[in-house]
């Protein structure tokens, strides 16, 4: 059930901004509509794949704060050295939370080759 208000104000809010953004350039609107639905599909597929591929470390409580923001190079270096492992529910949650967005994003590809002009389905 929250899946899908989810899903249902994902749609909407995707049909109205790319109604708005292919009424101000002019555009066709149902390709405008079609093309918003798979931009914040693609987006959150991609989302979704970085999420669940999260590493097994994280930063301790106080992180890099403590050692004055000088973590080296992609926050890797001297001092950065306050890792702790993931606990089992932080890593369910990321695998929650990717499947939710991967599921989100392909339905909405889905909604945007339905609501596409260009293909016919039958």
């Amino acid at each position: 059930r929250r899946f899908l208000s989810l899903l249902a104000l994902s749609a909407g809010a995707t049909a109205a901004v790319s109604l708005a953004v292919g009424l101000a350039l002019g555009a066709d609107l149902d390709r405008a509509v079609s093309v918003g639905f798979y931009i914040l599909g693609s987006f959150l597929l991609v989302a979704g794949f970085f999420v669940g591929n999260r590493g097994p470390a994280r930063l301790k409580a106080g992180g890099d704060a403590e050692m004055g923001g000088a973590g080296g190079l992609f926050g890797v270096g001297i001092g950065s050295r306050k890792l702790r492992w993931a606990t089992p529910a932080e890593r369910e949650e990321a695998l929650s939370s990717s499947a939710v967005f991967v599921a989100l994003g392909f339905l909405l590809i889905v909604i945007g080759v339905l609501a596409d002009s260009r293909v016919d389905l039958l």
